[in-house]
């Protein structure tokens, strides 16, 4: 217990020293923390109009399509090539597709058109700020997210009633909703799939893709797999469409080399700042432990005391990376680009075991110094 309070007045009686490494480990936990969630927010943005569909556990969809805002437009007929298939509780349309709406005073937005089934409205968004989902059988009626709101009538307060215009034709909206955002900032508009065909210039195929369950005690894998061998149709669960589309924008765009070449700086960055200061902080302590040889403290104890050292730096530096990594995450929480964004536990466990990486690299660079110590080391000028 004396060696250990020895060991900390060691520490903190070099202030320089000790606040420098502090931020080393702050810095490094910070950039790790934040890049990281930053960058699995993303992906799972890319998914989250698979995931909103709660109602659902299997997609239908062409054999080309490779991700969820890609679709190829299919046949009405397929629609009932898969209600036939054993397994299938019930299969309904959707159109999933990217149009232009125009409000009053000529604001132009591209949005992403959502047309869910008219008789069971499978796909609505589930969190209402304004409206109700059931608004959504009235003639015209589209139910737009806030976001989207936001972007059309900047600095306008949320209101029902307003009229666009979509393929020349006028919709109302009867809902402000809050659906998981999507990997791009484009606004979200659901609307009956009636509608959402009148709403977008026509074509021979229209339906998106046929979203369906399971019947209860069938396995969605399972019923996947059969409706591929009966249709010819491409189907997934709604897991493997979500990470179908993951694997999409891990493999076809730089965001991956992007995000790795920056958390793997901040950990080589923070290891190089942390490792060097903390070699000269034991360096120029080595009269101290020099010393304490000499009164007969064995290499063990010491160990102990360099071990405590760098254990209470990476405690404090993770402690404040990770809060200030928390705090960047509620302080942007109401902000509408960054809406969804936070720190999962797992990269919690995972910035923690790279600190802790640091430290060990950092510990036993300098804990050479200490085992093979000349005490007569006090003695010399």
């Amino acid at each position: 217990m004396a060696m250990a309070w020895v060991a900390l007045q060691m520490l903190y009686g070099d202030r320089a020293k000790y606040f420098g490494l502090v931020f080393g480990v702050m810095f490094a936990t910070l950039l790790m923390a934040q890049q990281t969630s930053i960058f699995v927010g993303l992906m799972a943005r890319t998914a989250n109009q698979i995931t909103d569909v709660r109602e659902a556990n299997v997609w239908v969809m062409d054999p080309r399509v490779r991700y969820v805002d890609e679709p190829e437009p299919m046949p009405a007929t397929d629609l009932d090539r898969v209600r036939s298939v054993d397994g299938i509780a019930w299969a309904v349309p959707m159109y999933k597709g990217l149009t232009n709406v125009r409000a009053p005073g000529g604001v132009l937005n591209q949005v992403f058109l959502l047309g869910i089934d008219d008789a069971s409205l499978v796909g609505a968004p589930k969190t209402m700020l304004l409206g109700s989902v059931e608004d959504l059988r009235l003639p015209d009626a589209i139910i737009i997210d806030r976001a989207g709101f936001e972007f059309i009538w900047p600095g306008e307060a949320l209101e029902l009633g307003r009229r666009v215009e979509m393929n020349d034709r006028t919709a109302v909206i009867v809902g402000i909703s809050e659906p998981a955002p999507p990997f791009t900032t484009f606004p979200i508009v659901h609307t009956r799939y009636t509608n959402a065909l009148r709403f977008t210039p026509g074509g021979r195929n229209r339906m998106s893709y046929v979203v369906a369950r399971a019947e209860d005690g069938q396995a969605p894998e399972a019923v996947a797999r059969h409706i591929e061998a009966t249709t010819g149709l491409q189907a997934r669960t709604t897991t493997e469409f979500q990470w179908q589309t993951i694997q999409y924008y891990l493999q076809r765009t730089g965001i991956p080399v992007n995000f790795g070449i920056t958390v793997t700086l901040g950990f080589i960055v923070g290891a190089a700042i942390v490792g060097q200061t903390f070699y000269i902080f034991v360096v120029e302590n080595m009269k101290q432990f020099g010393a304490l040889k000499a009164i007969g403290v064995t290499n063990t104890t010491l160990a102990g005391m360099v071990l405590l050292q760098g254990s209470v730096v990476a405690l404090v530096g993770y402690g404040l990376g990770v809060g200030l990594s928390a705090g960047f995450f509620v302080a942007t929480a109401n902000v509408t680009a960054l809406r969804g964004f936070y720190m999962p536990w797992q990269i919690m466990i995972g910035t923690a075991g790279a600190v802790l990486a640091i430290m060990v690299v950092s510990i036993f660079a300098s804990l050479r110094r200490v085992m093979v110590l000349d005490p007569a080391i006090v003695f010399r000028g």
